[in-house]
C-alpha cells in the first residue's frame, strides 16, 4: 500500500458565515449592537440556542417580532441539514449524515447507554492524517469545520435526547467524544473554542461537564502539550501505536503505520517501531 501524504493545512474554503456559536458572550453583545439592537438581545439569542436548543425565530417570543428574523439571519445562519439518520442497536444508536452550507458532508453518532448518552462528533470534513486502516483518512481532508459547525452537532443531539425522538424516551445528552471525522488537534483553535461552548454554562454554552468531553488524537505531541496548557479538564484519548503480535483487532496490522508512530512518543525514548494505530470502535468503553 502506498502511503498517502499527511495534510495539516486544510484548504481555506467553505467555512460558513459568522454564527452565534463562533463567538464568546461578549463578542455576541458586540455583534448584536453592530446590528442596531440592544446588547442584551445577545443573551436572549444565546438562551434560545444553547438552552432551548432552537434556531426558529417564531419561537423567540421574548424578542420583538421586528428584530427576530434579522438577528437570526445575521447570527444564526443555517449550518447543517440532516441528509439521513440511520438507527441500529434496537434504536439506541443513531448515525446522522449532515450536509453543510457548501455541500460538505460530515457525520455524528449518538449512542444511548443505560447510564449516559454519548455523542461522537466530527471536527473536520475528511481527514489529513492518512491512517491506512481508516476510510476517512484514505479519503483525504476536504476542510476544517467551523466552531459553530462542531457545536451545532451537539445542539442537535441534545434536542433529540430532550424530545425523546430516540429509543428510550426523553433523556439528557451527557458525554461528548471527538472521535468522528477528522483529527481534532489539526483544527486546534476551532476545536478548543467548541469545547468551551459545549462546556460553558448557559447562556454562554451548553453546560456539559468538561470531564465528560473526550478529545481523541492520533498523537500530535505539540498540540497535546498546548491543550494541556489550556487548563481544561477534558479527557484525552490516544491510539495504541506499538505493533505487537498480541494485537488482534482487525484494523491494527503490521502493514499499517498511523501518524502517531511518526509524531508522538514519550520524551527520552526511542521512536516507536512502525505499527498500527487502534482507534476505538463507535460504541467503545471510552464513550
Amino acid at each position: 500500500m502506498t502511503a498517502l501524504p499527511l495534510v495539516f493545512d486544510a484548504p481555506r474554503r467553505g467555512l460558513p458565515a459568522r454564527h452565534l456559536a463562533d463567538l464568546t458572550l461578549d463578542e455576541r453583545a458586540e455583534a448584536v449592537a453592530e446590528l442596531g439592537e440592544k446588547p442584551f438581545r445577545a443573551k436572549q439569542l444565546s438562551n434560545h440556542y444553547f438552552s432551548r436548543l432552537t434556531v426558529d425565530p417564531e419561537e423567540m417570543t421574548d424578542i420583538p417580532a421586528a428584530s427576530r428574523q434579522k438577528l437570526v439571519d445575521e447570527l444564526m445562519p443555517p449550518l447543517l441539514t440532516e441528509v439521513r439518520a440511520l438507527d441500529c442497536d434496537d434504536g439506541e444508536t443513531r448515525k446522522t449524515l449532515w450536509r453543510a452550507h457548501d455541500g460538505t458532508l460530515l457525520e455524528s453518532v449518538l449512542m444511548r447507554y443505560t447510564d449516559r448518552a454519548t455523542l461522537c462528533i466530527s471536527s473536520q470534513a475528511g481527514c489529513g492524517m492518512a491512517c491506512p486502516f481508516c476510510a476517512t483518512g484514505q479519503g483525504g481532508l476536504e476542510r476544517n469545520l467551523s466552531t459553530a459547525e462542531i457545536v451545532d452537532q451537539v445542539r442537535a443531539a441534545a434536542a433529540v435526547m430532550r424530545d425523546g425522538t430516540m429509543s428510550g424516551g426523553e433523556g439528557r445528552l451527557s458525554n461528548i467524544v471527538f472521535m468522528g471525522m477528522g483529527e481534532p488537534l489539526a483544527n486546534y483553535k476551532r476545536v478548543v473554542a467548541a469545547v468551551r461552548r459545549i462546556t460553558e454554562p448557559a447562556p454562554s454554552g451548553l453546560g456539559i461537564s468538561q470531564r465528560s468531553v473526550t478529545v481523541s488524537t492520533v498523537g500530535l505531541a505539540p498540540a497535546i502539550r498546548k491543550l494541556a496548557d489550556e487548563q481544561m479538564q477534558v479527557r484525552l484519548a490516544c491510539p495504541c501505536t506499538r505493533r505487537t503480535t498480541s494485537c488482534a483487532t482487525p484494523w491494527c496490522r503490521s502493514t499499517t503505520a498511523g501518524p502517531s508512530t511518526r509524531f508522538w512518543r514519550p520524551r527520552g525514548t526511542t521512536p516507536t517501531p512502525p505499527g498500527g494505530g487502534c482507534r476505538s470502535s463507535t460504541r467503545s468503553s471510552a464513550t
